[in-house]
């Protein structure tokens, strides 16, 4: 009886032991710190809402992890974790372009400046006709190309801009769309700005105010059905007249509508080095400007390679203007340009998937 009291009082002072040790090993754990606070920095300011697209983009900052991932009591021995200081400002790469992400030549004219137009009330641009907005740059050049879509000179006109990795805007006539979709579906897919430019490139000086709108509809219309996808609200008036009650119209529909800074009448020219001479010239007094050309000239088609080449080696650079919103067409216009359409059938295929050279 005695012994097994004795085995009992040993037990009970064997469990006080352990108990007490446990307790000292407790009190002697530091609490960790919270978690987020380590350090002494205050926390970053909010960013301001980056809009410049050529702005160079911020540092990426990062931050410490949790105390309570490191092991026990590495928190005492571990310095305070903060987001590393910003990289000097050359060493940030700008935001890159889907052109220049994709460039292989590393000496291209590319697109220095990429600018959104908001259509709202329509807009004037080109200093022949507006003078509202001189947003411009010296040294900065728009280039355009009316007229098209066109067999082998719209197709030269991609080619030599897609070599120099730069944009432009183009103003397809309403017909040519549809006669040749496949071809402006290439301008879209290369990253140019599509607007529109009548139907039949008719002179809206001489039409009613109601012939002017069917013109202009249509041929947004034909644009947004070559496309499959709205085309942008820019929209040039064939040479350049402009009736004052269609420009109100278009202000209406809010679409902006572009004159030009210097016209290269490339249309009366035959030889590719007349048009490229029309072009820097004139850009050499005016210092700048939206240029105006025809990529259904031929020898506009020819002198577009060269043209850049000497864009680049006079130190221009170029801007590509984008719409803030689409355009959206209206359903009546959709459906008169397929009646149009002579002898419509179901197939909407491009020639190039319809007809193959198999022997030559």
């Amino acid at each position: 009886m005695r012994l097994a009291a004795s085995i009992c009082a040993l037990a009970i002072v064997a469990v006080l032991a352990v108990f007490g040790a446990v307790l000292a090993n407790k009190s002697a754990i530091p609490e960790p710190p919270a978690a987020l606070t380590v350090g002494t920095s205050a926390p970053p300011a909010p960013r301001a809402t980056v809009t410049d697209v050529t702005t160079p983009a911020p540092a990426v900052e990062r931050v410490a992890a949790p105390v309570f991932a490191q092991a026990p009591g590495a928190a005492a021995v571990i310095p305070a974790i903060v987001a590393p200081a910003a990289a000097p400002a050359a060493l940030i790469p700008p935001a890159a372009s889907s052109a220049a992400s994709t460039c292989a030549n590393p000496d291209a004219l590319g697109v220095s400046r990429v600018v959104e137009i908001d259509t709202t009330g329509g807009p004037g641009f080109g200093f022949e006709h507006f003078k509202s907005h001189d947003f411009l740059r010296p040294g900065e050049v728009v280039l355009t190309f009316d007229d098209g879509p066109w067999p082998r000179n719209t197709p030269a006109v991609l080619a030599a801009l897609a070599a120099q990795c730069t944009k432009a805007v183009f103003f397809p006539i309403g017909k040519h769309s549809m006669w040749h979709p496949e071809i402006l579906k290439e301008v879209a897919a290369a990253g140019h700005t599509i607007g529109s430019h009548t139907w039949s490139h008719a002179d809206l000086s001489k039409k009613s105010l109601q012939e002017s709108k069917d013109e202009v509809e249509k041929g947004i219309s034909a644009v947004r059905w070559a496309l499959g996808a709205p085309a942008a609200p820019f929209f040039r008036f064939p040479a350049l007249r402009h009736p004052p009650e269609v420009v109100t119209y278009l202000g209406e529909r809010n679409v902006a509508i572009f004159s030009t800074d210097f016209d290269s009448f490339d249309f009366k020219m035959r030889k590719p080095d007349q048009v490229i001479q029309s072009v820097m010239s004139k850009l050499k007094k005016f210092g700048k400007g939206i240029a105006l050309m025809h990529d259904f000239q031929h020898a506009t088609a020819d002198a577009t390679a060269e043209l850049l080449k000497q864009l680049k080696a006079g130190g221009y650079k170029i801007v590509l203007m984008k719409a803030k919103e689409p355009l959206n067409t209206i359903a009546s216009y959709d459906e008169l340009i397929i009646k149009d359409m002579k002898l419509p059938t179901v197939s909407t295929r491009p020639t190039s998937t319809v007809v193959r050279s198999i022997s030559e």
